[in-house]
């Protein structure tokens, strides 16, 4: 099981060995979402949205956290650190967006969460081998990004402005996502690669997210 967990992985076009520093702008570039998410707790805290708020601000932090410990002991253990983070906040975020940008009561708010998972989860199944491995695995991404276009969408036809930061988002995640994609198609002519990008567009990203979250979030019903 240790051997397994401990098992170097080499997934992207800068890593040059098992090594400790083999992926150093990967590693750094993530202080991108570092930094969105101690700027979107002192938003929080300043415009008084609350725990939930506040939260998901420490949540990227966690992101960055995670991320820098995959990019620097890149085992296929670590990975979790690096994946999992990123789930969580999807998830928390939709909840965020039905609770405080749509202001629905819990039982409605999970049946639709729900729902849209079941829904999502499915369309990535139902993608081809062969269209995963030419996008470098990033069809994996397919939920978060329609969450962020779907409920962003509802939320901004609800009168809300935080759908526009929402679909803002998207926006910005389809661009760090064709950075994903190509990295290793770069390795040849640039072999920084350009997954440092995804990171930074990210960072980028969840600091819009964190944003509506602290600007719009505000308990509309009773937690």
């Amino acid at each position: 099981m240790w051997q397994t967990f401990l098992a170097p992985v080499d997934l992207y076009c800068e890593r040059t060995g098992p090594e400790f520093w083999s992926e150093p702008v990967n590693a750094l570039t993530n202080f991108a979402f570092i930094a969105a998410g101690l700027w979107g707790v002192r938003e929080v805290r300043r415009l008084g949205t609350g725990a939930f708020a506040e939260v998901l601000a420490w949540w990227v932090v966690a992101i960055g956290i995670g991320s820098t410990i995959f990019h620097t002991f890149a085992t296929k253990g670590t990975v979790w650190a690096d994946v999992l983070p990123i789930a969580g906040f999807t998830l928390a975020y939709t909840l965020f967006n039905l609770r405080r940008f749509l202001g629905m009561r819990w039982g409605k708010a999970i049946a639709i969460f729900i729902a849209f998972y079941v829904i999502a989860g499915a369309i990535t199944v139902a993608v081809p081998d062969w269209l995963r491995q030419a996008s470098n695995g990033t069809t994996g991404y397919l939920p978060p990004f329609l969450a962020l276009a779907f409920f962003g969408a509802l939320v901004a036809a609800s009168g809300n402005r935080a759908g526009w930061y929402n679909l803002a988002g998207s926006a910005i995640f389809v661009v760090s996502v064709v950075c994903r994609m190509i990295d290793p198609l770069v390795c040849g002519g640039f072999p920084l690669g350009t997954h440092f990008l995804w990171h930074i567009l990210n960072g980028l990203m969840l600091g819009v997210l964190l944003a509506a979250a602290a600007r719009f979030g505000a308990p509309k019903v009773r937690e």
